[in-house]
């Protein structure tokens, strides 16, 4: 069953090259309401719990090393068919695929530093932003 939620981390990469207000007024812009949204940072066993499905993956260890560096930007987006619409908004993982007007073709660097997270499935998009929020910051 489809939901109107989804989540997003801007990841270290793109808090550290200063693009959190504009990549936000891409979300807002593209429709969305932010109804949770924090700076913080994963230590590095939050970063291996969020992306334990990976943990078999070659590029698990680097991953987790990522998204640990640095402060990243959690948030619960809310809109009509959230996580598909987010998904055609943030772009193609390599930016180099990423369609003119995402979020990855503006401000991801590489495949690895790709901006931004998205939720792939309506399921995740709750497992992931109960991973960040409680239940008093979602509103």
């Amino acid at each position: 069953m489809a939901t109107n939620r989804t989540f997003t981390m801007i990841k270290p990469d793109a808090v550290a090259n200063g693009h959190i207000g504009n990549i936000l007024a891409m979300i807002t812009n593209g429709g969305f309401k932010i109804v949770s949204l924090k700076l913080t940072q994963l230590t590095i066993a939050d970063a291996q719990a969020f992306y334990a499905v990976h943990a078999a993956r070659p590029f698990y260890g680097e991953l987790v090393e990522f998204m640990s560096r640095g402060p990243i930007v959690a948030a619960i987006l809310e809109k009509e068919n959230a996580v598909e619409d987010f998904r055609v908004l943030i772009g193609a993982t390599n930016p180099a695929d990423a369609a003119e007007g995402t979020i990855r073709k503006a401000y991801a660097t590489s495949i690895g530093e790709n901006a931004v997270h998205g939720s792939d499935s309506d399921e995740n998009a709750t497992i992931e932003g109960a991973f960040h929020f409680a239940g008093r910051e979602q509103f």
